[in-house]
């Protein structure tokens, strides 16, 4: 089985891993903070704000690799504080308005940056 892996201009990494990886029909994306890539500020604050900014990423990711958020079949989202997780599920509803993938949800107890919210995925290619 061939791996093929992306990398998206703009988009941070912290490490030497890539943005996404192809492997046997699914993009795997790599867990990704709230970073607005114009401006090049994380969002540490507002959950919803930095919800919606990951998933944004992670849809420029996905168009990249040639898949898109609607293929996405399983998702895992780290909190920084699990109190976080209705202001968090509202705007992640919102990108996931049918048949919405397999999810688990954990607060973890440090994420990279004291980041609010981080999201990995993996979605079927197109």
């Amino acid at each position: 089985m061939e791996k093929k892996v992306y990398n998206v201009a703009g988009q941070a990494t912290a490490g030497p891993y890539s943005h996404a990886a192809e492997a046997g029909g699914f993009i795997f994306v790599s867990g990704t903070g709230p970073i607005d890539i114009e401006n090049n500020i994380f969002e540490f604050d507002d959950v919803k704000k930095a919800t919606k900014i990951v998933l944004e990423n992670i849809s420029k990711i996905l168009r990249a690799a040639g898949s898109s958020l609607d293929r996405v079949v399983k998702a895992n989202v780290y909190l920084r504080d699990m109190a976080d997780f209705n202001a968090m599920n509202e705007v992640y509803a919102a990108y996931f308005p049918k048949d919405p993938p397999a999810r688990t949800c954990i607060a973890a107890k440090q994420l990279p940056a004291n980041i609010p919210v981080e999201i990995e995925v993996i979605a079927l290619k197109q």
